[in-house]
């Protein structure tokens, strides 16, 4: 993403997006990493309001010019007090899970802004649609639109939006793709044809137009507009079977910049523009009506707005390498053991100059290294480290591996702080246990 337009959204000194305060010590939204751990123990996922909300104008700035619509992807980080406060936005907001649906209920967001995905519904969820409870279904395969064809007979017109796979591949993680041959997403260009029968069969589904997800961490404009151009083609063939899209939604996987030493980013307002040129010269030349856009941003809105602290718990270093394992493990932070991911780790709790390549990791019981990156030299047990860009697909995909807690989640803004997922106790993990 390019983050040159809004001080929130730079990386400072190597600090994203915290600042150090004289003595040294991180900030996090104005308040101190020493504060925040005092109040709410460590592990800790800090999300700045602030920094959020500048992401979000970042989007809004790129795509109200040529009317894309925003909706922000649920499954990065969806919290009811996060959700509550996306309310008051013009986002809407997309959900995959009952769990997720009834979040994000609770927080206040009405149901036509809300769109259902998921590639495999279960009938709690389709009946969900059925009721009313979301504005959009987004639907992932044929036997899904036969289903909720079924479920909806008799009901209200239900929209309706297929999910194509167009073919076309990010260069990203094989476990963050979500578009070409290998994946299970989507609907082929080449097999509409049974979507089609299901939808004139089916008169209470209303066919609303298309829907295309190519992956995450996307760092190249050029795939979002091939992928976009693709989209209008698919739309076209569906017109001329009599069905007209009047929505397409590209997705979301908008790359963010993890490493401050890595120039790796996108410019968005030049790849919005992209896309809205790219589909208007695909509607010209296939004959379709120009369809209203969509983008579906998760990480890019609430990744940079995310520092996790950990208490540093023990210090080594073995086979020539120094080791600092944390309080934190692969339960809270499953990212890197997962896909490789990168995320930033500093020094909270006060300044160091003198630094070597350290392997930092967690405590669980699995070689779950974090990172491998440059820290103090003279790190000591106790010291607070902080870990950028942690607010997406960190706590959204933690676990009680090891029966750990998870941690608590607080919002931190202009120098205020409050809790808006609790830390878990023992209780909580062996509340399902049926003999504790």
């Amino acid at each position: 993403m390019n983050v040159k337009d809004d001080p929130l959204l730079h990386w400072h000194e190597g600090l994203a997006p915290g600042q150090r305060r004289r003595d040294g010590e991180l900030t996090v939204g104005g308040v101190s990493a020493g504060e925040l751990a005092e109040t709410y123990g460590t592990p800790l996922l800090a999300i700045d309001f602030d920094v959020l909300d500048a992401a979000i104008a970042e989007f809004r700035a790129a795509c109200e010019p040529h009317g894309v619509e925003i909706a922000y992807a649920g499954k990065a980080l969806l919290l009811v007090a996060l959700a509550r406060h996306l309310v008051a936005t013009p986002l809407s907001v997309d959900v995959c899970s009952i769990g997720e649906l009834v979040t994000a209920e609770r927080a206040g967001f009405p149901a036509e802004r809300i769109a259902l995905h998921g590639c495999g519904k279960t009938g709690e969820e389709l009946a969900a649609a059925v009721a009313g409870r979301v504005g959009t279904t987004i639907v992932d395969n044929a036997d899904e639109l036969r289903r909720l064809a079924d479920a909806a007979a008799g009901a209200r017109p239900l929209p309706v939006v297929l999910r194509i796979n167009t073919g076309i591949e990010a260069h990203t993680h094989a476990f963050v793709r979500t578009g070409g041959d290998k994946t299970k997403f989507g609907i082929s260009p080449d097999g509409l044809d049974e979507p089609a029968r299901i939808l004139r069969s089916a008169p209470n589904l209303q066919f609303a137009g298309l829907h295309s997800h190519i992956g995450s961490q996307i760092y190249e404009g050029a795939a979002f507009v091939e992928n976009a151009r693709a989209l209008v083609r698919v739309a076209a063939g569906l017109d001329r079977l009599g069905f007209v899209s009047e929505r397409l939604i590209v997705g979301g996987g908008f790359g963010v910049q993890m490493d401050p030493g890595d120039g790796a980013g996108l410019n968005l307002k030049a790849t919005i523009a992209g896309i809205a040129s790219a589909v208007a010269e695909e509607a010209w030349a296939t004959g379709v009506r120009v369809p209203r856009l969509g983008i579906e941003p998760g990480r890019a809105l609430i990744a940079h707005a995310g520092t996790s602290v950990y208490r540093v718990v023990a210090v080594k270093r073995q086979f020539g390498r120094p080791f600092v394992v944390v309080d934190g493990s692969i339960a809270d932070n499953p990212r890197p053991a997962l896909y490789g991911a990168y995320h930033h780790p500093i020094l909270a709790s006060r300044e160091s100059p003198a630094t070597q390549q350290t392997v930092l990791c967690g405590r669980s019981c699995e070689n779950d290294e974090i990172v491998v990156a440059p820290l103090p030299t003279d790190v000591q047990p106790d010291d607070l480290i902080a870990i950028c860009t942690t607010g997406a697909y960190t706590y959204s995909m933690s676990s009680n591996y090891n029966r750990f807690v998870r941690p608590a989640v607080v919002a931190v803004q202009s120098g205020r702080h409050r809790p808006i997922a609790k830390r878990e106790t023992i209780d909580d993990v062996l509340r399902n246990d049926c003999d504790a």
